[in-house]
C-alpha cells in the first residue's frame, strides 16, 4: 500500500475519551496554566428545524425540552446552552464508544491548553474499565503516586459521591480543583481485598515529556531494593536510560536534546551497554509522534498503518534517519502504556529491534481526528484503528512483553524495588 502524507488534521492515539485527566480534560502536558470560566449568563440559540437530510423525529426531543421548562421545580437554574451541550454529548455517548468524545468549550479550551500547559489537580490519568471509573496511570511524582494510588485503581468514591455510573468526564469535573484544596477519593487496589480512603491535596501538574541519564548499574537508585541489586552493582558498564512520558507538542525538541546527552556522554565516558527505552505509564498522543519516536531505532519499514472509516490504508513509514539504529534495546511496558506508545514498543517488537520487559500493555488501537466545532467547542471522533507492522490489531488484548515481570502491588510505591528496571539493566549486562 501506498504511502499517504500526514493528514491535515493532527490524529489522536491517546487514551481521550477514555484518558481524562484528573487535572482538567486532555494531557498532563505543558507549561501554562489558564483559568477558563463561562457566562452564566450566556443562552443558547435553539433551532429547532432538522437539516434537510435528516431522517429521525425530532419532535420527542422538542416534547422533552418544553416539558421540562414548563414543570422543572427550579426552572430558574436551568441552563439551555448546558442542555444542549449535555444532549449532544449523550448523543455521543449512545456510540458506546468511549473514545469518541464531545467536549464544550469551556473543556476543549482547557484540553488544548494543557497540551502546552501546566494544570492543577491530583495527576492521575482517568480511564473505563467495565463500567468503572480507573486510574490508567498516576504520573510520576505528582500527588496521586505519593498518595498510593496506582494504575489499574477503581474509583469508587469522590468527596463521598458513589462514582456508579459516571462517566470520565464527571470523574474529572470531581476531582479536579484549585492547588492546596483536598479530595477524598476511596480507592479499590487491583487485587485488594477492601476499599481505601484517601485523601489527596491538589496541586500544579507539570510533567515532563522525556527524561533521560546514563548510569552505572551501581548509581542506579530505583533498583537498590531488589533482591539481586548486589548482583547486579558488580556487573561492570553503564546504562543509557530514556524515559517518554507521552506524545505531545514538545515531545520531539525535547527527546531531540535527551537523545544528544546520550550520545554526548557516551563520547565523552565510551561505549554503552545498552538502552532501556521505559514507555511505562505512557498514555499516547499523537500518531505522528510515534512514527517520529520509532524512526530513532529503525532503519527502514512501515510502523503503522491505519485503516480509516471507509476501508482505505494508510501507511505510515519510517521518516527520518534515527541516531540510534544499533545500541542494544529494551523497552520497559505496563498495563499503563497505551496507543501510541504501544505502536512504538509494537513495531520495535515486530522488526525484532528491541526485547520488551515488563506487563502486557492497555490495549487502544483506535484514532480519533478532533474537530473544532462553532462556538469553540469540539468533537473527537474515532476515524479508523490502527494496525502494527505484522497486522496486528492490539485493541483490547494489548502488547505482550518478551519478558513478564509484574510489580508486587505490595512494592508499587517502592521507590527503590522497580523490578522491572532491574530486569533490563540485567540484560543489558549480562
Amino acid at each position: 500500500m501506498k504511502s499517504l502524507p500526514f493528514s491535515k488534521f493532527r490524529s489522536f492515539v491517546v487514551i481521550f475519551a477514555l484518558l481524562l485527566f484528573a487535572g482538567g480534560i486532555g494531557y498532563q502536558l505543558g507549561l501554562r496554566k489558564t483559568t477558563v470560566t463561562l457566562s452564566p449568563e450566556k443562552r443558547a440559540v435553539i433551532n429547532q428545524q432538522a437539516p434537510p437530510t435528516a431522517t429521525v423525529d425530532f419532535s420527542l426531543f422538542w416534547e422533552v425540552w418544553q416539558r421540562l421548562f414548563r414543570y422543572y421545580i427550579d426552572r430558574a437554574t436551568m441552563d439551555p446552552q448546558k442542555m444542549v451541550w449535555g444532549a449532544i454529548s449523550g448523543m455521543v455517548s449512545s456510540l458506546g464508544d468511549p473514545y469518541t468524545a464531545f467536549l464544550p468549550p469551556k473543556e476543549n479550551k482547557e484540553f488544548k491548553e494543557e497540551i502546552g500547559g501546566a494544570f492543577e489537580g491530583i495527576g492521575a490519568q482517568l480511564g473505563m474499565r467495565d463500567n468503572r471509573v480507573i486510574v490508567v496511570a498516576p504520573l510520576k511524582g505528582n500527588p496521586a503516586e505519593k498518595a498510593g494510588i496506582r494504575a489499574g485503581d477503581a474509583i469508587l468514591k469522590v468527596d463521598n459521591e458513589d462514582t456508579g455510573g459516571w462517566t470520565v468526564s464527571q470523574a474529572v469535573e470531581k476531582i479536579r480543583g484549585p492547588r492546596g484544596t483536598q479530595v477524598a477519593l476511596q480507592i479499590f487496589h487491583e487485587g485488594g481485598q477492601k476499599p481505601v480512603d484517601v485523601t489527596i491535596v491538589r496541586d500544579t501538574i507539570v510533567v515532563p515529556t522525556v527524561e533521560a541519564w546514563v548510569r552505572q548499574s551501581s548509581e542506579i537508585t530505583e533498583i537498590s531494593g531488589v533482591s539481586d541489586f548486589e548482583k547486579l552493582k558488580k556487573m561492570p558498564g553503564k546504562v543509557a536510560y530514556l524515559r517518554l512520558n507521552r506524545f505531545g507538542d514538545r515531545t520531539n525538541g525535547e527527546w531531540e536534546k535527551a537523545v544528544s546527552d546520550i550520545l554526548s556522554a557516551q563520547a565523552t565516558n565510551g561505549s554503552l551497554k545498552g538502552l532501556i527505552f521505559d514507555l511505562r505509564n505512557n498514555p499516547g498522543g499523537y500518531l505522528e509522534g510515534a512514527v517520529f519516536i520509532a524512526s530513532e531505532f529503525l532503519k527502514n519499514g512501515t510502523v503503522v498503518s491505519q485503516v480509516n472509516s471507509d476501508g482505505t490504508k494508510q501507511d505510515y513509514p519510517v521518516m527520518r534517519v534515527g541516531r540510534l539504529l544499533t545500541i542494544p534495546l529494551i523497552v520497559l511496558i505496563n498495563k499503563g502504556s497505551a496507543s501510541a506508545s504501544e505502536i512504538v514498543s509494537g513495531a520495535l517488537r515486530d522488526y525484532k529491534r528491541a526485547k520488551l520487559v515488563g506487563e502486557t500493555s492497555f490495549g487502544k488501537g483506535s484514532v480519533q481526528t478532533p474537530q473544532e466545532l462553532s462556538g469553540g467547542a469540539s468533537l473527537h471522533v474515532t476515524t479508523g484503528k490502527w494496525l502494527l507492522p505484522r497486522g496486528d490489531w492490539i485493541h483490547k488484548i494489548g502488547v505482550k512483553p518478551d519478558v513478564e515481570v509484574k510489580i508486587d502491588p505490595t512494592d508499587a510505591g517502592e521507590a527503590t524495588a522497580d523490578a522491572q528496571l532491574a530486569k533490563a539493566v540485567q540484560l543489558l549486562l549480562e
